[in-house]
């Protein structure tokens, strides 16, 4: 049976700064653009760090988009 293209694997380091990136992030209220693997880019300010189900919540316009931590692949300033 055929798969689809894997997720580039990352080391723990990179997953780390990745989490506190996001972190600071939502302590702060600040607006993100974060690249997602196999989608598109998602821009808004994170609401909540999903611990149990490991999933970033982001509101932009209104909408809250539910992306699962492990496909984040950039973390970067919108402006």
């Amino acid at each position: 049976m055929a798969k689809g293209p894997k997720r580039p694997t990352r080391d723990e380091f990179e997953l780390e700064e990745l989490g506190e990136r996001l972190v600071e992030a939502k302590q702060e209220g600040t607006e993100l653009l974060l690249t997602i693997w196999a989608s598109e880019q998602v821009r808004g300010v994170i609401t909540a760090l999903d611990s149990r189900t490991k999933k970033v919540h982001v509101e932009h316009m209104g909408a809250v988009t539910k992306i699962p931590f492990l496909d984040i692949m950039k973390v970067e300033s919108p402006y």
